[in-house]
This record gives C-alpha cells, structure tokens and sequence, in this order.
C-alpha cells in the first residue's frame, strides 16, 4: 500500500474504535464462555491478524458511515466466539477420543467462523502406521469421512441415525504442477494378492522385512525384489524413505499390464451449434477464437493431441483440415443432411487431424469460421444426431465431445419439446419439468462411455434449453454442464467470462480411459456412489475422461462387526494421463473405531454429512419430486437431534442441542433446502434449476459448502490488513466473514456477498458520497452502473482493496481445489433494481425470503418437533 497516499476520514463524525466501541444492533456483545480465558485464541483462526475485527485504535483506515448511524461494535482482541472451543489435545503417545462437547443451539447462536473450523481430529492408536511419517494418513482436501470415528457394528451406525460416507475429491488442482503429490516412478508396485489393495503406510512389515500384511483383508503378502532397489542408479535404497510408506496420497507410473491398449492420446472433438442463435449472438465467433488463442495452452507434451471441429444446424457440417505440409491447405467442409438414418461419415481419415501437424490450418480454420456462417437464417438444430455423428467419430480412439450451443435441438435423433410451464412452477408439477424428456440421452451417454467417450455441455440459450434432459450426457460420462443464461458476447463481461472458463477447460489436465474403485478392510463395504461417472459394477465407476474439478461420495456399509482398533478405507484412481502415461492416484485413509456412540457423535463431520445429503437431495429431486428432497432433508436433521437428545443430552431439558463439531449441521440443511436448486419458490426457471442441481451433486466439498452458506464480507468497516497481501504468505487477506443476515447490513454500508457462482457487491442507500467516489469514481449512487459489471480501476488504495478482496473471493485455489468457473460479478443498490435486489437477498440463508423460512424459525420449527 503506498505510503504517501493520503488517508480521508468520509464521515461528519469520527467514530472511535476498541474498548468504547457501541455494539450493533442487537445489544450486548456475547458474553464469553463459561470457563474460557478471553486471551485464548479461536482454533484454526489465528492466521488472520484481528479475526473478529481487531481494530486500529487511531481508526487510521477510512470508515464511511452517516452521521447518526452507530458503527458496529468490533470484538476486543482475544473474544471467544459463542460456539467455538479449542479441543483439548491429549499427549500424542495415548490413543484418546475426541470429546463430546456438547451445546445449546438457541442460547449459543451459529457463528460463520465454525463452517472454516477444521473437522473433527482423527486420532489413531500410536504406532499405526509403518513410519513415524506427518503424511501418513489422508488430509481432508482428498477424503473427508462423515464419521472420524467408526462405530464397529451395523447396528450401532442405524442406532446414530449418522450416515457413513467418504467425499472424494481426487485431485486439489486443475495441472500438476499446482499440487504436490509424490510420483513413483519405478513401476514397483506392491499389491495385496486377494483384495488387491496398494502397499500403504498402514501395513506391517514380517518375516524380517521379506513379507508385508495387508491392512485391508490381513493376508500376507510378498515384498517384491525391487522394493529395496534402484534399477536406474544400480544401488540399493532405504525402503523407510520410499513415498508409498510416508505418503497417503501417491501416484505410481503404472507398468504394461495396466494397460488393455496403448494409452490413448488426448482428442477433443468440437460440436458448434451454428443455428441463428448461436451465430447472432456471438457463440460461434467468441469460441473460435477462445479456441485459437488457447491452442498453446491444450496439453500437447507428447504431440499427439488430436483436435475435430464438427457444426451443426439442421444439417450436419464436418471440416477435414489437411497437414501444415500438403499442397492443398484449404479446408473442406462436408455438409450432410440426411439426420435421420445411421450417422454417415463423409472421409473419417481427416476430420480427426493431430494438432502439431495441422497447427497452421487448424488456425486458419478458426479464423474462418465465423465468416462461414454469419449470414445463416437457419434456426434448427440436429443435436442428438450430430452427437450420433461425432461419437462414431471418435469411438474408435476415446476422447471428449465438447458441446457449444444456442439452441435446443429441435430437430432429427433426440429431438425435444419445448415444456417450459411458469404455471408449474411452485408446484407439485414442477418436478416433471426437471425429469429426462427423451430416452436418448441417457442410453446415448451409456453407450458413450462404454467407447471412453466423455461429453460437456456448454448451454448459452436465452430461451429454454432443457438443461434436466440435456445434463444427462456429461452425467453419465464423467463430464459437466455449464450453464450460461441470456448469454450474449456483446456484453463485455459475459464474453470475458466465457473466455476466461473456456480457456482453463481446455488447459486443464483431465484423465483417460480411468476408472475408480475404493477399497476397505474387511467387513466394510462400498454401498452406493454419487456423481458424474457410469457405475461399470458393484464397486467400479468408469470415467472416459476423468475431471479435475468434481468430487464423488461413496456410502459405506458396515456389514460385520468390526474388532480392529481402526479401518482402513483406499480409493485409487487408474488413469491415463494427458500425456500418455498410464497412472494410478492412490488415497489411504485409516479411522479408529468404537463401541461408543459418544464417540461417534463427538467425530461427526457436519460438511461432509451435509455433502452426503446433497447428492442424496439431488437423486431425491431428479428421480420423485422436489417437496420429496426438501421433506427428507428436513426429516433427517430432526431425526440426528432426536438421537441426540435421547441417547446422548439426557433428553430432559428442552434446550435444543448438538455437539459443538455438529453445530453447524441445522444451518447448513437450512442452506440447502434454499438453494436455488432446492428452494420452493415460482420464480426459478426450471433450466437454472436443473442447472444448480448439477452444482450440488459435482462441486468438490469447499465451493459446495460456498455455494451452499456463502461467504458475506463487510467491506465499508473491514480491518486495515483485508485487501492487502499478507506480509508472510504474500496472500490477500480477506476481512471476516458475517452471517448470512440483514441484520448485519447498515444503511450505509457496502458489502461482497459470493456464493462461488455469481457475486453481488451491495451498496446500501444512505452510502455516504466519499465512499462512492473512492469505489466507483461518482458521488451520486444513482450513476453507478447495476447488473453485471465489472470493477472500475481507480488510483485511490481504497478501490485497490475492494477489488483485490473480489478477486481473492474468486480464487479456489487457496480453498485446496480445482475448478474452472469465475464468478459473475453484480452491483446491487438496495434503492435500486428490485429484482436483482430480491436475488441478492436470497442468498442471506439466515433471513425470510420467496417461500423459506428464517433461521429462527426453522430453529424453533426444530425445536417444536424435537422437544415436544
């Protein structure tokens, strides 16, 4: 932050911060715990400078408030948040449970800070693993367990009511080089001859270090010769430092005989919707040129990356681009317009073309494109046959069918109806509008992913598209929908979100030909899995191209009692890599059990129980009606307190009470059941909602808790270190974040609310002019553009702060995973827009909005049913 910039008090009045602070509205500040020193700091929050809000006392920093407004009262240094308490840590050597904390969810009120509270700690008995190794067992950002301690038996999991479930997220980045996961790449690889699970840190070593016992199904094993030896340097090494002993997360280089053929080159074929939509509303042009400018950036290491442009309207146009070398460069396009029969494919030699070789032609193609079209009046569009078309295309090979259209396909194979019904909407009817329309897509998505085929949809209509029947394809496939309503390139911020999305879709390191399969000790069984992905078998989900940016949740069944101290669960991952190397990821996660079901409460994990229920609602939505999702939903958060109360609280009081690891669960289901995917309400499209139902069954466990509970910041009063990069890490600090309430927003203030998808930056109606005029460069709220938009660059450090808060909101990388999408940026005057304030304000979980009810309610709703 420059020095010499001059710092401005905005206000008529100064406002003095720190011990005369007058708290906001709503009275007194908390009072302390009972038996909590106020020094003691929050657990997992001691990174920021000042959480709660610790201020400069010479209030150095602007602050904008209105004469007669009362500043919000920030928290002395030191407060211990109502909700949040340090667990205490026994001495490592003892094995120790975590304890059951337990706590009054009306008298203690829900604090955001709890949702980045880490989850409950795995405490394994000493000794566990074979090596002393901090890596030993698998962090959260690959598995999170619904339970960090396991009960040993069936019944006393049904007795819980908690569900046993693993969210799986394979990889934390889009490419390689943004994780750090150890690579064996001496194709010794060790596995259990019966269950067929990797060496591990959690097997032991026999027989002087000749033979190992499996940790999954305990029969003893062979050390291969190898496993002590350096083909390459012809030296002996020190097993104790191989990665798959120290490492829970490893990826070997997998030999020859995990190979069925050779691995298959990365191809993307590209399916453009050239219909007058698509064409006329800048679709064509913007993603021809994305493509262009991306080419560079399309994994390529081993030059043999195989690109395919095909378009389509109500005929089916394939382009055959020779090699760079020929003496004909020209490209040809092929228009085939019988849809109806078995796909015919004109020349299939050259329409797949290597993108090395044919560079300078793929170029020129995609200079060309735009012009090819531009005058088109067709507004048909034969998708489901172009799909047939391009899928025995590239059947033979395997590879990705990326959609980009405008249009609903209205004509030839899987033609569909425009069902659109706003009168449904709200109603018991809805739910037809968010069942599969035709058959095709579902059967054509299986039969794709039995040739390693995988789609993505890029759906841009302004009218409706039918994003229920058409996600189908990406669904099955290993794939995803990406939705972009009322998209246009002539705004500004739309094609430059596209842009940005679409050029780290295509620089992004997916998997092939992969399949993923979890394994466990005995007595444990897979049970069922949700995701993007076709499940081949019992346990066995095959990807044709496998995502670095979803996450998967696998049930576990407990089908014997269990007499080991802890379980071990493995999740491994067979890939071909983007450069042709065969690989397997493989995750361990061991968990201790019990007999307890205190224990068991006291290690439930409220986001990865809350990422379980979502994909369950989602099935629920999809598959019976959306009242059906909303009622299980809430059924299943009384039915945890019930439990609670009974077995565990005494059931006397009538306090309504979690323990404090579970705190957070009542307002998380609350946040789901007002998703947009979930939410009962007339207002929402049925394409938006189908959409956001993609959302909750793919997001990786982070972006879902976001999307779920979005983060809010106030950023007219944040703390004099947010906006600015920390001096340690580099990183921009975020203020704090507040609940998801009204009640936190001042007349005056200016607030970021994002929920990972679109942001809203809310400038309320009494913002006083000098705030205005450093943010936005006017004085007058009524000049400031509303809607999507982006920032305007002004030379003051306040806009410089807001907007480095914006951008590091946006970042998933900090939050541990991959994900292409940038959020929507959109300013929202609370005198402004009514429509755009009303979405805004649904995002505020915790108040009344549509038809949902206030997190007070819904507490004494809870309540009502749980003490009665």
């Amino acid at each position: 932050m420059a020095e010499h910039k001059k710092k401005r008090a905005y206000a008529a009045q100064a406002y003095e911060f720190g011990a005369n602070a007058v708290p906001a509205a709503g009275g007194a500040p908390a009072p302390l715990m009972p038996g909590l020193g106020a020094a003691q700091p929050v657990p997992g929050q001691d990174n920021l400078a000042g959480q709660f809000g610790q201020m400069n006392l010479n209030a150095q920093q602007p602050v904008y408030s209105q004469p007669g407004y009362q500043q919000p009262g920030y928290q002395q240094p030191g407060y211990q948040q109502p909700g949040i308490q340090a667990q205490p840590q026994a001495p490592h050597a003892a094995t120790h449970m975590n304890q059951l904390l337990p706590s009054d969810l009306i008298q203690q009120p829900f604090n955001v800070l709890e949702l980045d509270q880490p989850p409950p700690a795995i405490n394994l008995p000493a000794n566990s693993s074979a090596t002393p190794s901090p890596f030993a067992n698998c962090p959260p950002q690959y598995i999170r367990s619904t339970l960090n301690t396991i009960p040993t038996t069936h019944s006393l999991l049904k007795k819980s009511r908690l569900p046993y479930a693993l969210v799986i997220q394979p990889y934390g980045a889009l490419r390689d080089n943004e994780e750090s996961v150890p690579v064996v790449s001496d194709q010794v690889i060790s596995r259990c001859r019966r269950c067929r699970a990797y060496i591990n840190p959690f097997v032991t070593f026999l027989d002087h270090g000749h033979r190992w016992r499996c940790n999954m199904c305990n029969l003893t094993n062979d050390v291969p010769q190898a496993f002590d030896w350096d083909a390459a340097a012809q030296k002996s090494v020190d097993r104790w430092e191989r990665a798959e002993l120290n490492h829970s997360v490893v990826e070997f280089v997998a030999p020859q005989e995990y190979m069925v053929r050779p691995p298959q080159p990365l191809v993307y074929l590209f399916l453009f919707d050239v219909s007058y939509a698509a064409v006329t509303s800048g679709l064509l042009a913007t993603s021809a040129r994305c493509i262009l400018e991306s080419l560079d950036r399309i994994p390529n290491v081993d030059r043999r990356t195989r690109l395919g442009f095909m378009a389509v309207d109500s005929s089916l146009h394939y382009f055959s681009i020779k090699p760079d070398e020929s003496e004909n460069n020209d490209v040809s396009c092929l228009v085939v317009s019988d849809i109806d029969d078995e796909p015919f494919l004109p020349q299939p030699s050259d329409l797949l073309v290597n993108l090395s070789e044919c560079r300078a032609n793929i170029e020129a193609f995609l200079e060309k494109l735009q012009s090819m079209f531009q005058d088109t009046p067709n507004t048909s569009s034969a998708m489901g046959s172009a799909l047939r078309a391009g899928h025995k295309l590239i059947a033979p090979v395997g590879g990705k069918i990326t959609v980009l259209t405008a249009s609903l396909p209205n004509v030839g194979t899987g033609k569909l109806e425009m069902r659109e019904d706003k009168k449904l909407l709200g109603t018991s009817g809805e739910s037809k509008l968010l069942q599969t329309a035709s058959s095709f897509y579902k059967s054509f998505a299986v039969e794709c992913s039995k040739n390693q085929v995988s789609i993505d949809m890029f759906l841009f209509s302004s009218q409706y598209q039918d994003v229920a029947t058409l996600s189908n394809l990406p669904r099955f496939t290993g794939g995803q929908t990406w939705f972009y309503p009322g998209w246009s390139a002539a705004r500004p911020e739309d094609a430059v979100k596209f842009a940005r999305e679409f050029s780290d879709y295509l620089s992004a390191e997916i998997g092939l030909e992969a399949v993923l399969r979890v394994r466990a000790t005995t007595g444990l069984r897979m049970n069922a899995f949700y995701g993007n992905f076709f499940n081949r078998s019992s346990d066995l989900c095959a990807f044709p191209a496998f995502p670095r940016d979803q996450a998967y949740v696998v049930e576990v069944a407990i089908d014997e009692t269990i007499g080991k101290p802890f379980v071990c669960l493995q999740a491994a991952v067979l890939h071909t890599t983007c450069n042709g190397q065969r690989r397997i990821r493989v995750m361990t996660l061991a968990i201790p059990t019990t007999e307890s079901l205190a224990n068991v409460y006291a290690s439930a994990d409220a986001q990865a129980i809350t990422a379980y229920f979502s994909h369950k609602a989602v099935e629920r939505a999809f598959g019976s009606s959306l009242d059906a999702a909303r009622d299980a939903l809430q059924s299943k958060v009384i039915e945890i307190l019930q439990t609670y109360r009974k077995e565990l609280a005494g059931g006397g009081s009538g306090a309504l009470s979690l323990p404090q690891n579970l705190r957070a669960l009542p307002v998380l289901f609350l946040g789901l059941i007002k998703n947009v995917g979930l939410r009962k309400s007339a207002q929402i499209p049925s394409d938006l909602r189908a959409a956001a139902l993609c959302l909750l069954s793919t997001l990786p466990l982070p972006l879902m808790m976001q999307y779920i509970y979005p983060r809010f910041y106030s950023l007219h009063d944040m703390p004099d270190a947010a906006g600015v990069p920390d001096p340690a890490t580099g990183d921009v600090v975020l203020p704090p974040s507040c609940n998801l309430s009204s009640e936190r927003i001042v007349p005056y203030g200016l607030y970021l609310i994002d929920d990972g998808v679109n942001q809203f930056l809310w400038i309320g109606r009494d913002a006083v002019p000098a705030l205005l005029l450093d943010v936005f460069g006017v004085e007058d709220r009524t000049l400031i553009k509303q809607g999507k938009t982006t920032m305007p660059v002004i030379d003051n450090d306040f806009n410089e702060r807001v907007r480095a808060i914006i951008e590091k909101s946006k970042d998933h990388r900090h939050k541990g995973v991959g994900s292409i999408v940038y959020p929507a940026l959109y300013i929202v005057r609370e005198d402004g827009d009514p429509s755009l304030k009303l979405w805004a304000q649904t995002l505020l979980v915790e108040d009344r909005a549509d038809q949902g009810v206030s997190l007070q309610q819904w507490m004494g709703m809870l309540r009502e049913k749980v003490v009665q």
